[in-house]
């Protein structure tokens, strides 16, 4: 078992890492002092997997446990559903002293996260993530939040967790497909913050894609302590946490305009951290070399690293892009790295480059 501080003084919270966990969660719960009643949001795809355990354990723990069950997938992030939670919650009387447990992925703990922050006006949180993205990224770090039609997380809040449970067996059910997604996330950690990450993720591969326990743990645990760091040194996002946005900037624009159900938040990352390399390589002398071996990466892990659009996909992918939180005067804003270990935010990206390098990666449409 691996455990990590997120360090944000009275507000600072462990994550815990490693296997069986799910039977711990009351007495962790427990431990941090937390109210007599709880509940439990959860997806319908996990629910059937994770639900039991987890209040058996709580009820153990002399915990009172609500579930409350959202249909699974990104579309879920809505203020509809916020909505149902907060009926449920009133329903089963929960109080000031009372806490939310997401468990799940990062739809679960997004949403979870911003009824916590918003229910009585505020109420203790847990994160319990099931899936590899949320272990490394969404769970940790306090943004939570759902997505409007115009674009993704335009509503939420920063809202810290009091704990972080990643329990490392609930991954050996994830469908390959969400695994791998999940690997997005990870392969950014090595180009913002680390070379030698970036380079174990090469040299390592194969087996994390065999979800190897021994050589995942740790990759797991070195994610969360990049991740510890930088909210630790930037809770609100003014400066070097928007570093953790690299590839996000075309990949929530791919997801709005796709409407959240064709691609995986990784996937949709995975070819927005190609473009950004290839931006870094136009603007901030990214070498090349170091371009193909991103690219090679996310091949070997199985990701996208390129996609083709119609001429007005790619219109509304541009103005998807203005409606992101990154955008600043009307200037959309990109995380351009100099090499591999190290980004930095800010960068204004004229629209005719843009285009350009989307028709580099293959966005560019066959339509004249």
């Amino acid at each position: 078992m691996k455990s990590v501080k997120v360090p944000l003084g009275e507000r600072s919270y462990q994550i815990v890492i490693g296997p069986s966990l799910l039977k711990a969660v009351g007495r962790k719960c427990k431990q941090l002092k937390l109210g007599q009643s709880c509940a439990v949001i959860t997806d319908d795809r996990v629910e059937p997997l994770y639900a039991k355990p987890t209040i058996d354990s709580l009820k153990a723990s002399g915990f009172n446990v609500t579930l409350i069950t959202i249909p699974a997938g990104e579309k879920s992030k809505n203020l509809r559903l916020v909505q149902n939670c907060y009926d449920q919650l009133a329903q089963a009387r929960l109080e000031r002293n009372s806490f939310v447990l997401a468990l799940g992925g990062g739809v679960v703990g997004d949403l979870a996260g911003f009824v916590a922050a918003t229910y009585l006006r505020g109420v203790d949180f847990v994160q319990v993530p099931t899936t590899l993205l949320s272990q490394v990224d969404s769970s940790v770090g306090g943004k939570v939040g759902v997505n409007l039609k115009a674009g993704k997380n335009l509503v939420g809040a920063f809202y810290q967790p009091r704990l972080v449970l990643c329990d490392l067996d609930t991954l050996q059910t994830l469908p390959p497909r969400e695994f791998k997604a999940g690997l997005a996330e990870v392969i950014k950690y090595g180009i913002i913050d680390d070379a030698r990450l970036f380079k174990k993720l090469e040299s390592e591969m194969e087996r994390i894609l065999k979800q190897d326990p021994k050589v995942l743990g740790s990759i797991i645990a070195k994610c969360c302590q990049i991740k510890a760091k930088v909210v630790g040194a930037d809770e609100k996002e003014s400066g070097l946490r928007a570093t953790l946005n690299y590839g996000h900037t075309i990949g929530h624009a791919i997801e709005a305009i796709t409407r959240y159900g064709t691609f995986l938040h990784g996937e949709a990352i995975s070819i927005g951290q190609i473009a950004a390399g290839v931006l870094s390589h136009a603007l901030c002398q990214f070498p090349e070399k170091d371009m193909e071996r991103i690219r090679a990466l996310f091949e070997k892990a199985k990701l996208p690293t390129s996609l083709r659009f119609t001429a007005t996909q790619r219109e509304k992918l541009m103005k998807a892009m203005q409606l992101d939180k990154k955008v600043s005067n009307g200037k959309v804003k990109f995380v351009l790295a100099s090499r591999i270990g190290s980004v930095s935010p800010g960068h204004v990206v004229p629209n005719d480059m843009i285009h350009a390098v989307l028709e580099q990666i293959g966005l560019e449409s066959s339509e004249s």
